[in-house]
């Protein structure tokens, strides 16, 4: 079989790719750093441009790679097959030098139940270690067989323990085992932090899209904003499909207290509260902005929820580059492309 050569014009490295691999697996089996993330083109985090060569480009949510990035001759390593030899150049955000991830361990300090299908973490590093992070930013465990499960870290970066948000997914083998037989002061490994869903320098209003757990990341970015006196206004849209599905609303309610420039709408899928709005939540941002252009969003949730917000609130005159998500990739992903 036919290696492809994959050279990174900055720096000149060089590593091949075997044609069932995609771009961002050959450099990992080489030992080559490139960022990234989900490994699933839901994040953008491996999002970089290829200067010549032809590539195929597998399934991906068009909320990581816009019609403008593409324009731009960029791409998702971790989606992007190479067919022939390829000279690419990634995209390394500072973000990527400042919080680079590392592995520790952790313990179990706390494990408790937020709701029906929520169980909050804590998790305690040891005394020698300190992950710093930006706010809204995600860590992996480590698995004995080699696979990792991601989630958000919920908690603001001056705060000394790990909180994280797990909803129990159906057939999940790993939520299934956090539900019903972690201990607490087990030892585990993570890795982090990982992702580039965090706050954007901007004097434009904040419009938050909270779907289920996706509360979490939001929650730390909310958090580290009234830690450091942050006076951007907020919209804060949380959505859930029932009553039930919410969780900590006392906290959010608190915030009002602390930021004036705070405002929180609830959305109920199945109309179920009288004080909350109906519908699907990013139909409700819709209907609240006329003028999406002087906004930034940052929206979090089930792929599903952040393509359709995506498709939706660009169409209707958001910038593309102004859409800031962080996807937790349990679905299907959507489009294919040959470059």
């Amino acid at each position: 079989m036919v290696n492809y050569k994959i050279k990174i014009e900055s720096s000149q490295l060089e590593f091949d790719v075997k044609p069932s691999q995609t771009i961002l697996e050959g450099a990992i089996a080489a030992g080559i750093t490139i960022p990234y993330g989900c490994q699933d083109g839901a994040c953008g985090s491996c999002k970089g441009k290829v200067i010549s060569g032809k590539f195929f480009l597998n399934d991906y949510q068009s909320s990581a790679l816009t019609d403008s990035d593409i324009k731009a001759g960029m791409t998702l390593y971790c989606r992007a097959m190479a067919q022939g030899d390829l000279v690419i150049e990634p995209n390394v955000p500072e973000i990527f030098d400042e919080y680079s991830p590392k592995v520790m361990p952790v313990r179990v300090e706390s494990l408790t139940k937020l709701n029906h299908d929520v169980m909050q973490m804590y998790l305690k590093l040891p005394a020698s270690e300190k992950i710093i992070f930006k706010a809204g930013q995600y860590i992996e465990f480590l698995m004995a067989d080699g696979s990792r499960r991601a989630f958000s870290m919920a908690n603001a970066p001056h705060e000394s323990m790990i909180e994280l948000h797990l909803r129990l997914i159906e057939g999940g083998k790993f939520t299934s085992f956090v539900f019903n037989e972690m201990k607490e002061k087990s030892i585990h490994r993570i890795e982090g932090p990982i992702g580039q869903f965090y706050l954007r320098e901007s004097e434009k209003p904040i419009v938050f899209i909270a779907g289920g757990t996706g509360f979490a990341p939001i929650k730390s970015i909310i958090e580290d904003m009234i830690f450091n006196k942050n006076k951007r206004k907020i919209y804060l849209y949380r959505g859930v499909r029932s009553e039930e599905d919410f969780y900590m609303t006392d906290l959010v309610n608190s915030w009002n207290k602390k930021l004036e420039n705070l405002t929180y709408i609830p959305v109920v899928e199945d109309g179920s509260v009288k004080d909350a709005r109906n519908g699907y939540v990013h139909h409700a941002v819709l209907e609240d902005f006329n003028k999406l252009s002087d906004i930034q969003i940052y929206c979090c949730g089930a792929p599903g929820l952040v393509e359709n917000a995506f498709i939706d609130l660009t169409k209707n005159g958001l910038p593309d580059d102004q859409f800031f998500a962080d996807a937790f990739t349990f679905a299907p992903k959507k489009n294919k492309k040959i470059i």
